[in-house]
């Protein structure tokens, strides 16, 4: 049955990568929960990890929206779908607002999903050190592109009253656009960062009441109520509501890891998994001894397992049980951080190595530098766990690590092609039936490779 209803809904955006939209946006989102909203998070881009701490915020899984992996359209149907059982939904962008893939069109920026999605974009700008310049950034933020709807400035780590009155009256002199707050600077309530980017949800263990820290910060410098009915309301169109697919059933049972070391999954593949009749079976590398019983296929997705190699390593009743599930011919697909483990060892920064899975003949070493990132596209060369030959899928890498081969004769399976078409080489190896990449795919690119991959572990599960 279609439905079709209206709520509030923005974009959280910033003038650069390390503004503070992140805690900005888990700070609106915490105060709109502490006041009875049903709040849903969004993040544009392919981030894993900001969406993990949207999620301890709202209590509902946030959802990416990314204008270079997916169509328009599946975009819009992703916020939709996600938007019909919520009061209010908070998008928050990524790095600057008019930042994508390109430095001359705004494929995969902020900008361009919140014109597509038809939402304002409230800025975030850093006022650090900053008095009447601060208005000459939020009105060049303001005119670069005419369509993009504005809906007002946040000021972030103000220094003090005096300086949040500075700002007001800056903008106020251009006749700028709305001031909804100015934040105080609160080192208290930023998140940690390593490599890759922030601490994960999972190993993000703040002091005191996070919540109600992000709240009292957030109630005590903006006018959120203000904000709230400035917004316009948006009209969400869509066949089915969020669980309507997963109450279809399931027929077949799979295993998919899940803990601090395994956490980089989209939420759009999860679902679309449900939808092609997958029961999903969680299981921990770290803690479990043994797979979940009565599995017909197995995902290791990424995180960080190089955090966790020794523990993983003297898991050798579970990585025995992962070698033979691959090893007998039965359906494992592993990307990044699940490809790695995979692999005959990790060597971790100090040299150290530590014994995996062995299905393939390769080490994963840990370097101090990014070995790749950026947008992918991959198309697979024959037939395989994805799908038909010539299946095309679009994700993203981003990594640390780079391999070592012990053995060169390893078949891939995709022609791998950068953000520009162009070929970037092999990658996704296989054997037997398993399929290990460090590109994360986002099956929302092609939503029929996960009824492909079910119907694979059917068969050969």
């Amino acid at each position: 049955m279609a439905s079709d209803r209206k709520i509030p809904a923005f974009v959280i955006a910033g003038t650069h990568s390390g503004s503070g939209k992140t805690t900005v946006s888990l700070g609106i989102m915490a105060a709109l929960v502490k006041r009875g909203f049903v709040v849903q998070p969004f993040k544009v881009g392919p981030d894993f990890i900001d969406p993990g701490h949207h999620r301890r915020i709202t209590g509902r899984d946030s959802h990416n929206l990314d204008g270079w992996i997916m169509s328009r359209e599946r975009n819009q149907d992703i916020f939709d779908r996600y938007c019909l059982d919520a009061d209010v939904a908070v998008v928050e962008g990524v790095m600057g607002l008019f930042d994508g893939f390109s430095s001359t069109g705004e494929s995969g920026s902020t900008a361009q999903m919140a014109k597509w999605l038809g939402l304002p974009v409230i800025l975030v700008i850093d006022a650090r050190s900053m008095a009447r310049s601060a208005a000459a950034v939020a009105l060049g933020f303001c005119k670069f592109d005419a369509a993009l709807p504005m809906g007002g400035i946040l000021f972030n780590r103000v220094g003090s009253e005096v300086h949040a009155k500075i700002l007001v009256d800056a903008i106020n002199g251009i006749s700028g656009p709305s001031v909804w707050g100015c934040l105080s600077r609160d080192e208290a309530i930023g998140i940690p960062s390593r490599h890759l980017g922030l601490v994960t949800e999972e190993d993000f263990s703040p002091d005191g009441d996070y919540g109600e820290h992000l709240v009292r910060w957030i109630e005590n410098n903006m006018d959120l109520d203000r904000l709230l009915k400035s917004v316009p309301d948006v009209l969400l169109e869509v066949d089915n509501a969020p669980d309507e697919d997963v109450a279809r059933g399931s027929d077949i049972r799979i295993g998919i890891a899940k803990d601090e070391a395994f956490c980089f999954y989209y939420s759009e593949n999860l679902r679309l998994l449900r939808e092609a009749g997958a029961e999903l079976v969680p299981f921990s590398p770290l803690h479990a001894r043994h797979l979940p019983e009565g599995i017909k296929g197995l995902i290791l997705g990424g995180g960080y397992p190089e955090l966790h190699c020794e523990v993983l390593s003297e898991n050798r009743d579970l990585l025995a049980e992962i070698r033979e599930f691959g090893l007998s011919g039965r359906p494992l697909y592993a990307e990044c951080g699940g490809f790695m483990v995979l692999m005959e060892e990790i060597r971790d920064l100090k040299g150290r190595t530590f014994p995996m899975a062995g299905i393939f003949p390769m080490s994963a070493r840990m370097g101090p530098r990014l070995k790749a990132l950026g947008y992918r596209s991959i198309i697979t060369q024959k037939e395989s766990i994805l799908g038909p030959a010539n299946t095309r899928v679009r994700g993203h890498e981003f990594h640390y690590s780079m391999i070592e081969e012990t053995e060169i004769d390893v078949e891939c399976l995709y022609e791998m092609r950068d953000r520009k078409a162009d070929s970037t080489g092999t990658e996704g190896f296989v054997r037997n039936r398993v399929l290990g990449s460090y590109v994360h795919l986002h099956w929302g690119s092609n939503s029929k490779v996960a009824k492909d991959f079910v119907a694979y572990c059917r068969r050969y599960g």
